[in-house]
């Protein structure tokens, strides 16, 4: 019997793809999860119950939440990046770590295919199609969900023939995830307008009074929050989402281009993430020069865009971890953040290498470095060539 090994979350698309793979193509199916956390022990616990009682041969859990900061979250948030200035690429980011990991898996098996529960309208099935084909080429890639262009309804009436007990009101929310955000996709975002319920946002509102919180950051990275220090970055985000969420903060709904070229909506919620990097970018407009924060806007939006086409193993994206890496060196100190019902607001710093210091001169009051004679000669110099190119044309002009 061929063995298949398909990535599996114990939703409604990976759901109809145990059944369909083992009952109708007679496949030997193994199921495995890439947790890169969102995921409680127990909801692992039941994912995994559900994927035996769904007919699979093996199924495992890889926790991968550690090497996905290592690898990819950490790099985001010393670039600030945002997708279109909106996504924290909660989605996007998680699907390289998992596809990596399953590509793994399907080698330890010694699968003869891999699947996938992807659509055919999304970014999803191009990220995980071309790992598998870069890491595991040759290995079958099964996608049922989007060879059949099947809908969500078409996939419940299958289940329910098959005797499967199926969440209907929970299923018309599609829910994934991570340590790094949680998109939820419904019938609201499958058109240009709407906004989900609140009753789809996973998280819900349950802190009313305003809550003050310090992130303690070193070279770049969460190290503290509060009074609490942690010995790995991924313990401190998860530890923020756990007081930041309560807030119900950092929910929207993000639009974009999708790697196939057609325009898409997706909700999300992602307190921590959106904390984290408003409060990283506070410190660095502090600590770094003008220069370092514009060529590091530049690289990181290509970044961002490219890891989000799937591209996390262009060797460009190396390059580009070099220096983001390298302009962290003094993004160390406190950022001072108020946390209320759906926003919150950055109010300060504290950091040895804050370049806003009073030696140096007060904005808008007073100077300590220079007197006003050397602002009259520098203002001179400074635009001396816009002044040779007016008065030459000037001068052309009779």
């Amino acid at each position: 019997m061929k063995k298949v090994v398909l990535g599996f979350s114990g939703g409604l698309d990976t759901s109809y793809c145990v059944k369909y793979l083992s009952e109708e193509k007679g496949y030997e199916v193994h199921s495995v999860i890439v947790n890169t956390g969102g995921f409680t022990a127990e909801e692992l616990q039941e994912i995994e119950q559900r994927a035996y009682s769904l007919g699979v041969k093996s199924h495992k859990t890889v926790d991968a939440v550690r090497s996905y900061y290592d690898k990819v979250i950490r790099y985001l948030i010393f670039g600030n990046i945002l997708k279109n200035n909106t996504y924290p690429l909660s989605v996007s980011a998680e699907r390289m770590s998992q596809a990596l990991a399953i590509a793994e898996y399907v080698k330890e098996v010694g699968a003869d295919a891999v699947a996938h529960g992807s659509t055919g309208a999304g970014n999803d099935q191009v990220r995980f199609d071309m790992i598998f084909h870069i890491m595991i080429p040759g290995v079958e890639i099964i996608t049922p969900i989007r060879d059949m262009k099947l809908s969500r309804e078409q996939e419940i009436a299958y289940l329910q023939s098959k005797g499967v007990q199926v969440n209907f009101e929970k299923a018309m929310y599609s829910i994934n995830k991570g340590i790094w955000g949680t998109s939820v996709g419904g019938k609201e975002t499958l058109t240009s307008n709407g906004f989900l319920p609140e009753e789809a946002f996973p998280t819900q509102l349950t802190k009313q009074q305003p809550e003050q919180v310090t992130l303690t950051f070193e070279k770049g990275e969460l190290k503290g929050v509060n009074d609490k220090t942690f010995g790995h970055p991924a313990e401190a985000i998860i530890y923020l989402q756990s007081i930041a969420g309560a807030f119900a903060i950092g929910r929207d709904v993000h639009v974009g281009d999708t790697i196939i070229g057609i325009k898409g909506r997706v909700g999300f919620e992602a307190a921590a993430p959106m904390v984290i990097l408003k409060a990283h970018h506070a410190l660095e407009k502090h600590v770094l020069t003008k220069w370092q924060l514009s060529w590091k806007d530049q690289l990181a939006q290509f970044y961002g865009n490219w890891l989000h086409e799937g591209q996390i193993l262009d060797p460009v994206m190396r390059d580009i971890e070099a220096f983001l890496e390298n302009s962290q060196q003094h993004v160390t100190g406190k950022v001072f953040v108020t946390l209320l019902p759906y926003r919150f607001q950055v109010t300060g710093i504290e950091s040895a290498y804050d370049l806003m210091s009073s030696k140096f001169g007060k904005y808008g009051e007073m100077n300590q470095g220079w007197s006003g004679e050397d602002v009259r000669g520098f203002s001179k110099i400074f635009g001396n060539q816009t002044m040779i190119w007016h008065q030459v044309n000037e001068d052309n002009k009779q």
